[in-house]
């Protein structure tokens, strides 16, 4: 019996991003890592320190997807309020979590400043998801994850969680790049896609000043067709002279 299929989304929270002044970078490093665990991320959405905006997020997005993962605005300042936006979407209470109190007395000690119990302060229910470098724990509450904007704490917190989620049924990958302009190839992609329907093929042209061409990704659960439709795709390409070099997850008989 197959694995389950279990899907994700990523809400960045935060005007910085929105604004240009931040790059994401979180996004690629999520994704990449859940789709070791076989989950696959459907959507991104990024949205602005906003109430309203978070609640209707986080409700659309909880309720679509397996997972739902947010990063930014848990600090303690006065613009981080995705805590307490999250327990409204989730019509529970904003409490005192005594474990992350402790966390962080014991790390930074007593008396805790406003800045500090701000971040004490969870959704009744929420279970911590562990910070191995500042130590200021945050949570996760039914299907929703709730990791920090700064990536390096983003990082940790992840990790933290990984072995908590349900694993899926992995998607491999074959990728394919060589000189083969895009509008020169794009008739037989379209010819070897139809033919294989359950293998997801993308076309990435690229252009500088020394080379040029066309990298293709072929993804697939079903690894008997992913060997099948990259020997067609090396077929086409040694048909147009052109010698691809290869990162495959799956190889293929020679």
């Amino acid at each position: 019996m197959s694995e389950q299929i279990i899907t994700a989304a990523i809400l960045i929270i935060g005007d910085e991003i929105l604004s240009g002044r931040t790059q994401d970078t979180n996004t690629a490093y999520i994704t990449n890592t859940l789709a070791e665990k076989g989950i696959d991320i459907l959507e991104v959405r990024i949205i602005k320190d906003d109430e309203a905006a978070i609640i209707f997020a986080v409700n659309e997005l909880r309720s679509k997807y397996t997972y739902l993962f947010t990063t930014g605005g848990i600090g303690g300042t006065h613009d981080d309020i995705t805590t307490p936006s999250i327990a409204k979407a989730l019509n529970l209470p904003l409490v005192e979590n005594t474990k992350a109190r402790k966390i962080i007395e014991d790390r930074y000690g007593m008396p805790l400043n406003a800045h500090f119990i701000s971040m004490t302060l969870m959704p009744k229910g929420a279970h911590l998801i562990a910070n191995s470098l500042s130590k200021v724990p945050s949570f996760y509450i039914d299907n929703v994850y709730v990791l920090a904007g700064m990536p390096s704490v983003m990082k940790v917190m992840l990790d933290d969680i990984i072995p908590k989620l349900q694993s899926g049924e992995k998607i491999y990958s074959n990728t394919l790049t060589s000189g083969a302009l895009e509008g020169m190839i794009s008739e037989d992609l379209s010819t070897i896609q139809s033919a294989f329907t359950n293998v997801s093929i993308g076309s990435y042209p690229f252009y500088d000043d020394t080379k040029k061409g066309t990298t293709l990704v072929l993804r697939s659960r079903d690894t008997k067709a992913l060997k099948q439709a990259t020997k067609e795709i090396l077929t086409m390409l040694y048909r147009y002279n052109c010698e691809p070099t290869m990162n495959f997850d799956i190889q293929i008989e020679s």
